[in-house]
């Protein structure tokens, strides 16, 4: 009589046996109740009695915001720390010790009159995955690595400096609190004598991944439910000084006039038409003025303006600042006024995303039946610092009515569940096919 095979000899049987811890990863998912209940427990902090939240880089608000954040980073078994830039890091140890990490995170500051999706709903998702990881007892080969930055909408400046290419200005730059970024990195348990010791190098990671609401309407518009990122924009700042003559409103014929205000706002107008002038996705925006002394009697003397450029090149920016500058000129030379280019510390460069984590992007989401666009950002990101010492991935979720950097932005509950369920699987394929 035949001895009856043994279970590994079957091979049916023995594809199923190889094939189940890919299909438990699969059904994996997130608890989308509780994802949403973080980002409703992180709104209490700077909450107003207007009922919206102010949350701005090293504000008290931040600071107690990023304590809770740490009491749950800890509470989930992540070894934490905040090192010198201020950036929360919370590692959950992986299976082979010879692997580098895969990280992923976002920020919690805000700009002043924010929301409470943009930045939160990759914090909360990147907790949101450790602890579904950790409820099903599920381990990685890699090293994860939550990473909640510091100073995101102001200056980029935890993801700066993480990437080592934080300006010798940068630290000298003040916010709405009043704080500069030196200053504001100490509050938050940083030490700016110690920053340079933050920077990564290229390897020291096996990949990145930033989950983000989109920040426009095209992916509400179209009905579809994950971005998969092209690139970031670079973004370049300038503050831009025009100098007139301030002299008596009344007196002063119009034909003998210095007027540094009339000059500045030819100059707006300048900036709308040379970012029109050719095709692309190049924007240019004005978006702060002061002028002096700023009395309704008194013919401007000296006005400040900012100046922004985006694109997805560098070559792109270059020429619109020029073509800008150039129209400047001209503007200087009819209105009698002195103008003056200053280039800020606080911008970053464009950066492409990885194509292969492109793919697996694409391809988790396809599994779970969801529809994919790819995409630029045109808002800068920490990914984009992140891009120059790591193989990085980005994705987009909707925000309702495209509206973000307003008390009015809102995700929907299912599509932050969606975007943290993509940004989970494919931490689970990186995790499987690279070393």
């Amino acid at each position: 009589m035949e001895h009856a095979k043994k279970w590994y000899q079957n091979p049916i049987l023995l594809l199923l046996v190889l094939l189940l811890p890919t299909l438990a990863s699969s059904q994996l998912k997130v608890d989308q109740d509780r994802l949403e209940s973080r980002i409703f427990e992180l709104a209490k902090f700077g909450l107003q009695a207007n009922g919206e939240t102010e949350r701005v880089a090293y504000s008290d608000a931040d600071i107690a915001a990023r304590k809770w954040v740490i009491s749950k980073m800890e509470a989930l078994g992540l070894e934490t720390t905040v090192d010198f830039a201020g950036n929360i890091i919370g590692t959950r140890k992986g299976s082979d010790p010879n692997l580098k990490p895969i990280a992923f995170g976002s920020h919690i500051d805000r700009v002043p009159n924010g929301g409470n999706y943009d930045g939160c709903v990759g914090s909360m998702a990147a907790l949101e995955v450790i602890q579904t990881l950790n409820d099903h007892a599920m381990s990685t080969k890699h090293p994860l690595e939550v990473i909640i930055f510091s100073d995101e909408e102001g200056s980029l400046m935890g993801s700066r400096a993480m990437a080592g290419h934080l300006g010798p200005n940068a630290l000298e730059v003040v916010n709405s609190t009043g704080y500069s970024a030196g200053e504001g990195v100490v509050r938050l348990g940083g030490d700016t004598t110690r920053i340079k010791e933050v920077a990564r190098q290229k390897g020291d990671l096996t990949a990145f991944l930033e989950l983000h609401i989109e920040q426009g309407g095209i992916l509400e518009k179209e009905h579809i439910d994950i971005g998969v990122v092209e690139g970031i924009v670079g973004i370049r700042w300038w503050e831009v000084e025009f100098t007139g003559f301030a002299n008596h409103a009344g007196t002063t014929p119009m034909n003998a006039r210095q007027d540094a205000l009339l000059a500045a706002a030819k100059f707006v107008v300048a900036v709308n038409e040379a970012a029109n002038s050719f095709v692309g996705r190049q924007v240019a925006t004005v978006g702060k003025i002061k002028a002096e002394p700023g009395a309704p009697n008194v013919i401007p003397g000296k006005v400040v303006t900012s100046l922004e450029i985006r694109d997805l090149s560098k070559e792109v920016i270059e020429k619109l600042y020029h073509l800008i500058k150039e129209k400047t000129e001209e503007i200087a030379q009819t209105s009698h006024v002195k103008i003056e280019f200053h280039r800020l510390d606080t911008t970053a460069d464009p950066a492409l995303t990885d194509l292969s984590i492109q793919k697996e992007i694409a391809k988790a989401a396809k599994a779970m039946g969801l529809a994919t666009k790819q995409m630029p950002s045109g808002a800068g990101h920490d990914a984009q610092d992140m891009a120059l010492i790591a193989p990085t991935g980005m994705i987009f979720v909707p925000s309702k009515g495209g509206i973000s950097h307003s008390p009015k932005e809102f995700t929907s509950p299912e599509d932050m569940a969606n975007g943290s369920n993509v940004l989970l699987q494919t931490i689970l394929a990186l995790d499987k096919d690279l070393n």
